[in-house]
């Protein structure tokens, strides 16, 4: 097996150690490769989505990168039935986006929320 270093802030080790504890893993390394596969299989099923599908985008995010999400959602009018906002605690956000149109056009706008934020939460769930 390969051997690769990865450098984790203090927050983020705590809590890989939290879930590592709470479900039972063995070890660090077991965590890591566990969230790899989910992010590789959550990566092939986007890849498959074809023709008109109905999705919806979660994100949670700051209210300093509010306006990223607007230059990005303004992009995808065409594909937005609904957006809901809702103000969290900690000055953070909740945006969901209720879509239907080409599935090519939705896994385009994950994919550019993706690359333009950083974002404490995004998902995007096809059906």
């Amino acid at each position: 097996m390969t051997i690769i270093s990865i450098s984790l802030n203090e927050k983020l080790l705590g809590e890989l150690d939290t879930l590592k504890e709470d479900m039972g893993f063995s070890g660090r390394s077991d965590v890591i490769r566990a969230a790899a596969r989910m992010l590789i299989d959550e990566n092939k099923q986007e890849k498959e989505i074809d023709g008109v599908v109905n999705a919806v985008l979660f994100i949670i995010h700051s209210q300093k990168v509010e306006d990223k999400v607007t230059e990005i959602k303004h992009d995808y009018e065409d594909i937005i039935n609904t957006q809901i906002h809702s103000h969290l605690k900690e000055e953070n956000c909740l945006e969901m986006f209720i879509l239907e149109g080409n599935g090519l056009r939705i896994k385009e706008m994950a994919h550019n929320f993706r690359k333009r934020g950083k974002w404490n939460y995004l998902k995007l769930i096809v059906f």
